[in-house]
């Protein structure tokens, strides 16, 4: 069972994600603590807090969204490539591409983040750079994160 650090103590990840969502289906915008790690190295686990609310438009590529799988599990991914009613959706450290997530199963975009401390948001390069060019280098993602990691040793 995954679970999230909530005022000091530990609940279960999916009670807490559907009790936001409530909120986000209110129209409140909530924030939440980063757990897991198929974000990083953008995003990095219990380090970074996401911030996220109801779409009020169209969702693109390069945008992160919640959304709930079939099997219950909730995921906070980067849209890839929209495919008409339907959204092809991979994590920023992933290599497999979840194709077909349905827009009935996104119920948030993230609007903002708080990384390394510092809001940011889009047109912040590092958002920028992740939404547009990271994209694009599926491919390559392991072998840059070796590379990374062997550099900030």
């Amino acid at each position: 069972m995954e679970q999230q650090k909530v005022a000091a103590r530990w609940v279960d990840t999916a009670e807490y994600v559907g009790v936001l969502r409530g909120l986000v289906e209110e129209g409140h915008e909530v924030s939440m603590l980063v757990s897991g790690s198929s974000m990083s190295p953008f995003l990095i686990h219990l380090r970074d807090t996401i911030y996220f609310k109801k779409p009020d438009r169209p969702l693109r590529a390069g945008d992160m969204v919640f959304y709930q799988r079939d099997s219950g599990q909730y995921v906070m991914h980067r849209i890839l490539r929209v495919r008409g009613d339907a959204y092809d959706i991979i994590g920023d450290a992933q290599i497999e591409i979840e194709r077909g997530v349905r827009r009935d199963q996104i119920f948030a975009v993230i609007t903002r983040i708080r990384r390394k401390g510092k809001l940011i948001g889009p047109g912040d390069f590092w958002w920028t750079f992740f939404a547009r060019v990271w994209t694009k280098l599926i491919p390559l993602r392991p072998l840059i994160a070796r590379a990374y990691a062997r550099l900030i040793r």
